[in-house]
């Protein structure tokens, strides 16, 4: 089996999967960061908790947009595992083109995922992450371009973190779009308020190319949405970790 690891901002996702079936999955915080020796003893407990599992892997690929973590977490792994990591980044090749020497590795992975598992059509994939993407990929694999906004949860936090009387609050869909509470007040702003701005973008795309697209949501709270607006047709929690999953199998079978 493969454990795929997608290094982001605010957690650190590690799956166990074999083909494009994901068997286990959990996440850590990617801050604080961590020495390789830290993240080795931390790591003994899933290794014990997912015995059996841990067992079964024979390779490993990692993805990552924190480049002080990548090598750190590569180092842990081949310690625990005695496999050596396969890093990947925009530039391992697959069908899917761009020509960007900015691109994030995700945005990739999830670019390589919508064209593999998805073919013969547009592509809108939503990453409901530490920031908002849209990333637009053709019927061929070539990338239209990506939207970047500032993450649901990353808003809120600002949001809470920049007043002096405003509370966090969980993400819940509100009884009524006008809210009667502070707490009701905020989660119709965070909810209705970044639906409404995903709706638009997606329909604005749609303008844009004179066409229809497959919209894919994916992130952490990409299952929160997806549920309130029709303009999504796939929501699917591990689609970077597939699109890491690809592209190791295109190049280490």
């Amino acid at each position: 089996m493969l454990l795929a690891v997608n290094i982001g901002n605010s957690n650190i996702r590690f799956a166990v999967v074999e083909g494009q079936e994901v068997h286990l999955s959990w996440t850590i915080a990617t801050k604080p960061y961590r020495t390789a020796g830290e993240f080795y003893m931390s790591f003994q407990t899933y290794k014990e908790q997912y015995k059996n599992a841990f067992r079964k892997i024979s390779k490993i690929v990692v993805g990552s947009v924190v480049p002080q973590q990548t090598q750190v977490i590569a180092k842990m792994l081949q310690k625990t595992f005695s496999i050596k990591p396969f890093i990947v980044n925009r530039d391992t090749p697959s069908e899917v083109t761009h020509h960007s020497n900015q691109m994030g590795t995700d945005l990739y992975a999830n670019a390589v995922a919508a064209h593999y598992l998805y073919p013969g059509q547009k592509k809108i994939i939503i990453d409901f992450g530490t920031a908002l993407t849209l990333t637009g990929v053709s019927e061929t694999g070539e990338m239209l371009g990506v939207i970047i906004a500032p993450g649901v949860v990353t808003s809120l936090q600002s949001l809470v973190n920049n007043t002096a009387q405003l509370p966090y609050v969980e993400l819940n869909e509100p009884k009524s779009v006008l809210g009667m509470d502070t707490e009701t007040c905020m989660q119709s702003g965070i909810i209705y308020g970044y639906t409404a701005m995903v709706e638009g973008l997606i329909e604005r795309i749609k303008q844009t190319y004179q066409s229809d697209f497959l919209v894919i949501s994916t992130g952490g709270v990409g299952h929160v949405f997806s549920k309130l607006t029709k303009k999504i047709q796939v929501d699917d929690k591990y689609h970077t970790i597939k699109g890491l999953a690809l592209l190791y199998d295109l190049h280490r079978k």
